[in-house]
């Protein structure tokens, strides 16, 4: 019994002190050339500029899913309105996002918000600005 006395402390003791003597890593982050890998990461539905142009004004609540898939916002409060959100981030490069919001009266599209305009119809027509109609 009197060596577990001694020996219990004694180990914890040894234990404890290898923690504080671990060396350090050196830090790597500054070297050229030598960065992490980062994954491209894709969240959010994707938004092109020829999803948006094939929507149109009256169009219903089903048909505006069958071209830009389901959204990532429904707020509960605004059953009128919904939210399409995509950003992607390429490797260390500064991430891209894109916002696009559907507006309904009376279950048909009224209007759409964001930064996502259609392609123009021609080369050249000149690329709508502002909110769509």
């Amino acid at each position: 019994m009197m060596r577990v006395h001694i020996l219990l402390p004694l180990c914890l003791g040894l234990l404890a002190s290898g923690c504080g003597s671990m060396p350090t890593l050196p830090d790597v982050s500054n070297l050229p050339g030598l960065r992490p890998y980062r994954i491209n990461v894709q969240q959010g539905n994707s938004l092109t500029q020829e999803m948006v142009a094939k929507l149109k004004v009256g169009m219903t609540r089903s048909q505006v899913r069958f071209v830009l898939g389901t959204p990532m916002v429904q707020d509960a409060f605004h059953a009128d309105r919904w939210d399409y959100v995509y950003r992607f981030t390429e490797g260390h490069k500064p991430a891209q996002s894109r916002r696009l919001t559907i507006v309904f009266e009376d279950d048909k599209l009224l209007r759409l918000e964001g930064d996502v305009v259609a392609r123009p119809a021609s080369a050249d027509a000149p690329a709508p600005t502002g909110p769509q109609p």
